[in-house]
């Protein structure tokens, strides 16, 4: 590996990471939801899980995904490595699944589409 990936593994803190949760949020064709409240939930968590220290060193990964195929009642966000999906995933859905699931280890049972 050469040294500029190996500092941005170091940057990223990848060895830290426990958790990776990816949001279906911004479609080329949105079927799911519509654009607008995709991009609002990928910035609720994205602002959401740093403003909790939750990412890097916090041991939370997230990825924004073009398109994760339920295509029905998004956003859509499966979270990693337990393989949960979860649908609705508006800002008040987020919020719980962060509280509940990323942090408190709960799944929030009413939104799991598959666990």
């Amino acid at each position: 590996m050469n040294e500029s990936l190996k500092q941005r593994v170091e940057n990223l803190h990848l060895s830290e990471i426990k958790r990776h949760i990816f949001l279906c949020c911004d479609q080329t064709v949105p079927k799911c939801c519509d654009q607008a409240s995709g991009l609002a939930a990928w910035d609720y968590l994205k602002h959401r899980l740093s403003e909790l220290n939750l990412t890097g060193m916090g041991g939370i990964y997230r990825s924004k995904a073009n398109c994760l195929r339920v295509c029905q009642q998004g956003p859509i966000a499966v979270i990693y490595p337990e393989g949960v999906w979860y649908h609705s995933c508006t800002p008040p859905v987020l919020e719980r699944i962060i509280q509940e699931h990323l942090i408190g280890g709960q799944l929030v049972r009413e939104y799991v589409l598959y666990a």
